[in-house]
């Protein structure tokens, strides 16, 4: 018996350790709790505690960054213009002992940062034109497109002046939730704009007119591609006549030279015998206007007969 009892009052006294000894590590801090009340400070330092077991409770909640994304919404500018934003935080808890208090749990406090997030970031969306929501600065924007004339991409390019500009707009949805987020012992650490587009609508519309703009500088570009064609095919037919007209007058020019030389050469070859020469020349009339079915009739003086009276 004395056996049973010691070992019934080991047990008991390790179930009674383990239940009063808890661990906190370097992620975490630790709200004591009697009957569902916090007692003392919270634990932030990492280490062996103790509690009194079956009585106190330790409550868990990160001392790390926590994150936070908010769901997508449509939200529209100063200037009517309906824009579909996405916004995401990051936070920690910085006072777990009224984060006990207030909230109770991470759940709890996701839903108190979808209101008060949401709520600052359609404030701010809302109090300012389009242009201070997308963009920082006031840089020059590249929008001058190869096709485009300077006049139509610089009116394109000219959205408006930055004055608050994207960045103080963030700074200042943090400021106006840090302020309502404190009271629940939450920190906000940053919070920035994940993705800004246009509703569906102004979408289709914006599309529309992008491709109506393509479409223009398409027709710019095939005008001028027939223009520079026309021209080209212009210049081809200029140089085609030039080249033509230059090879005929070169081929003239031979001719007229060669028929020289050859008028020359026959007058040097018959300049030494003028009688050959008489003599061949009425051979080839001979030859050219008799034929064997012909008939002549000439007189014996005439010239033509002058070789045929003497040839037997």
């Amino acid at each position: 018996m004395k056996g049973y009892a010691s070992l019934l009052i080991l047990g008991l006294f390790v179930v009674v350790t383990l239940s009063a000894a808890f661990i906190v590590d370097e992620r975490e801090q630790v709200v004591l709790t009697q009957f569902g009340k916090a007692i003392g400070e919270p634990i932030r330092e990492p280490g062996l505690y103790f509690k009194v077991p079956f009585v106190q409770q330790a409550n868990y909640f990160p001392k790390n960054l926590l994150e936070w994304d908010g769901d997508p919404g449509q939200i529209p500018t100063r200037d009517k213009t309906y824009l579909w934003v996405d916004t995401f935080a990051r936070w920690k808890i910085v006072n777990p002992l009224l984060f006990f208090e207030t909230v109770g749990n991470e759940r709890s406090a996701q839903a108190r940062l979808d209101d008060i997030i949401d709520s600052a970031v359609r404030n701010f969306i809302t109090s300012h034109p389009l242009i201070e929501t997308v963009r920082v600065t006031n840089r020059k924007l590249d929008t001058f497109e190869e096709g485009m004339d300077e006049e139509d991409a610089k009116k394109k390019g000219h959205l408006g002046e930055v004055t608050v500009g994207r960045e103080r707009i963030t700074q200042g949805i943090l400021e106006q939730a840090q302020k309502k987020l404190l009271e629940f012992g939450i920190q906000v650490v940053d919070v920035k704009i994940k993705r800004i587009n246009y509703v569906e609508e102004v979408r289709t519309s914006v599309y529309g007119r992008m491709i109506a703009e393509r479409r223009q500088i398409a027709e710019k570009y095939r005008s001028e591609g027939m223009g520079e064609a026309s021209k080209i095919e212009g210049e081809r037919g200029k140089l085609l006549k030039q080249i033509t007209s230059e090879a005929y007058r070169k081929a003239q020019e031979i001719m007229g030279e060669a028929d020289g030389q050859s008028t020359q050469i026959y007058a040097d070859a018959y300049g030494r015998d003028p009688e050959f020469y008489s003599f061949s020349r009425s051979l080839n009339v001979y030859r050219e206007t008799v034929s064997p079915n012909s008939s002549l009739v000439m007189s014996t003086d005439s010239e033509l007969y002058k070789y045929m009276k003497d040839f037997k």
